[in-house]
């Protein structure tokens, strides 16, 4: 039997009784024994089935859900392109496995393979589907975002657009539909917001709620080249501010709930001549230890502004230390996940003060 060899007719009930969802691509049809024309037949005016998409089928005559919308569009994207025929696969993909060791592997330890060839929903949709309050439903969204690979040949259509990216992220899975991490899909959904209101409530919502941390937002901004929209930008500067102010909390709640001494808060170090040593969020003076919270944050500059950035905290850190303050580097990441344990960190940075030799003395100045 090749390609060409007409496929028997079988009847179409087991397609809808046999899965959960009635969302089929052209592909999967075949291998259910139905031919392109046979498929079409169906899709004619009054039938029971209709065409979603290119190649994509929905198995019903009524309105597609949330759901099978989805479905559909990742069948769309996901549709074997150019990589599949010899490109090489995209940075940061798994390749297959060659074929002497694939023979080694058992059939039951390798992963399933997606349906989907790797795409993912981004944007409004994915951040739908990982609850965001400030985005609009599913039901209410015209076209639905999916992330695809750069070689990809297809175009948006329909209720389907298409983002290329040169190297996709791992993508996790809600409710069974691969979605991009919450950072690449609010940037992909801020490159489609006009109002700057809608832009700050993305913001604010992908920090306030825990999703990811503000550092990591801004960076997928900075890469989509959306850091030169004024309401973008200012919408950044509430984010960073928030996420200043998260941290601080955070900080305030490590040193009450576990005891620690109480610090002096936000404050400049000074040498008594007067030479400017720099701020830190938290000092302990009689221990001479410091906290500084890392909110750093890429910006338009790029890693050049980053790595400068990266070179004043080092400077100061080592600077400091040369006098024989301890410094305590903190992320807000560390505080949100593992706050137990940083405040086991800088309490062990505060008993070890009596067996260093006493720092010198620095002027502690509000900031």
């Amino acid at each position: 039997m090749n390609n060409n060899t007409p496929v028997t007719p079988r009847p179409l009930s087991h397609l809808v009784d046999a899965v959960r969802r009635r969302v089929f691509s052209a592909a999967q049809l075949r291998e259910h024994g139905v031919a392109a024309a046979r498929a079409a037949a169906q899709c004619r005016p009054g039938g029971p089935w209709q065409q979603l998409l290119p190649g994509v089928y929905l198995l019903h005559p009524g309105a597609p859900t949330s759901e099978e919308r989805l479905h559909a569009v990742l069948l769309y994207a996901g549709r074997p392109g150019p990589e599949a025929k010899g490109v090489p696969a995209q940075p940061g993909s798994v390749p297959s496995p060659s074929p002497s060791v694939s023979s080694s592997v058992s059939p039951s330890a390798r992963p399933p393979a997606s349906p989907y060839g790797g795409v993912m929903v981004t944007g409004l949709a994915a951040l739908a589907l990982h609850g965001f309050g400030s985005t609009p439903g599913l039901r209410a969204l015209d076209v639905i975002d999916v992330l695809v690979p750069r070689t990809r040949r297809l175009r948006s259509t329909g209720f389907a657009r298409l983002i290329r990216a040169h190297a996709l992220p791992r993508p996790e899975l809600v409710t069974g539909v691969p979605v991009a991490p919450v950072a690449r899909a609010v940037a992909d959904a801020v490159a489609e917001l006009s109002e700057a209101a809608d832009v700050r409530a993305v913001l604010a919502e992908a920090v306030r709620g825990g999703h990811c941390e503000p550092a990591a937002v801004v960076r997928e901004l900075n890469q989509a080249r959306l850091l030169a929209r004024p309401h973008v930008v200012d919408a950044v500067d509430a984010l960073l501010a928030e996420g200043r102010s998260l941290a601080e909390g955070r900080l305030y709640e490590m040193v009450r709930t576990y005891a620690l001494p109480e610090p002096v808060w936000n404050v400049d170090l000074r040498l008594p001549g007067g030479l400017h040593l720099g701020g830190v969020d938290a000092y302990w003076p009689e221990q001479a230890v410091a906290v500084e919270l890392d909110t750093r944050a890429p910006r338009q500059g790029g890693p050049q502004d980053d790595d400068a950035i990266w070179s004043e905290y080092a400077r100061k850190r080592e600077h400091l230390e040369r006098l024989g303050v301890t410094v305590v580097h903190l992320t807000p990441r560390k505080l949100r996940e593992s706050l137990e344990q940083q405040a086991m960190v800088v309490g062990t940075a505060l008993t070890a003060a009596d067996e260093r030799d006493p720092a010198a003395y620095v002027v502690v100045l509000p900031r």
